[in-house]
């Protein structure tokens, strides 16, 4: 089941990816995007065919993601998930460091998947603990996108999304918690905006890069302040860590260069 829950992770992971490769191509042709005139920004996009193709690619690769969840505990598939920031790499020509994150990525999920076997059971947390969750990552994410550049604005979409993945994770849960599904959405719909700004005002690692990153670190430590995720004994202990180490690690780097702000212009 587990085993399960990780291979639907890799291939959510790179729908959410090539979604996002497809979507920033597109969005950072376009003409400036505003808030001030949400309609018009909106309508923008969706005349774009790539773009539309790559955000229907990233639903379909959320949906993925959430049947994962149902099956793998919130750390293990947000490790696996990680490995899309190697999709987001493909066409970018990457320097030494940016080969070293492929690498250093794919190597995590080849020993995530040796890591996989038996699972201590996943718990089912506090309400007031992902709640407090939400509403810190809310603020944080706000600060950033305050001061808009590529590097912020992907930094503040991938917090946004994570505290969506921790929302998610309790709702998967059922009865009374389906209560998060409203915050799911708001959670996505706020780093769905700041993604797209971000697409404008730098490359596609510094926006969507940069948002892979914090989506699956941040979740990752709330699988065990949150989910009483423990760690698999003996050798599987070892690879997990060093598997969680590697996506991370590659994850920084391939985000590195392009991490700083680049200007939007007219």
């Amino acid at each position: 089941m587990i085993a399960g829950g990780l291979a639907l992770a890799v291939a959510s992971a790179v729908a959410i990816a090539g979604g996002y490769a497809l979507q920033h191509s597109s969005a950072s042709r376009l003409p400036p995007l505003t808030l001030r005139r949400p309609v018009q920004s909106l309508m923008l996009l969706v005349r774009s065919g790539p773009w539309l193709v790559g955000f229907l690619a990233g639903i379909g690769g959320w949906v993925l993601y959430v049947v994962a969840l149902r099956l793998a505990p919130l750390s293990l598939v947000q490790a696996a998930s990680a490995g899309g920031i190697g999709v987001l790499a493909i066409g970018t020509r990457p320097n030494r460091a940016e080969r070293f994150g492929v690498v250093a990525a794919l190597g995590g999920l080849v020993l995530l998947a040796l890591s996989v076997g038996s699972h201590p059971p996943t718990g089912q947390g506090t309400v007031l603990g992902v709640v407090l969750w939400v509403a810190l990552s809310a603020a944080v994410a706000a600060g950033l996108a305050a001061r808009p550049s590529a590097a912020t604005l992907g930094t503040a979409a991938g917090i946004l999304y994570a505290s969506g993945d921790v929302a998610t994770k309790a709702a998967v849960l059922g009865g009374a918690r389906l209560a998060f599904a409203p915050v799911v959405l708001a959670c996505h719909g706020a780093a769905f905006l700041c993604m797209q700004l971000a697409f404008q005002r730098g490359g596609r690692l510094a926006s969507a890069g940069l948002a892979v990153l914090w989506t699956n670190a941040l979740p990752i430590a709330a699988g065990t302040a949150l989910f009483s995720e423990a760690l698999p004994g003996g050798v599987r202990g070892v690879l997990r860590v060093l598997a969680f180490a590697l996506v991370l690690a590659g994850a920084v780097a391939l985000s590195r260069r392009e991490a700083g702000p680049v200007p939007l212009t007219d």
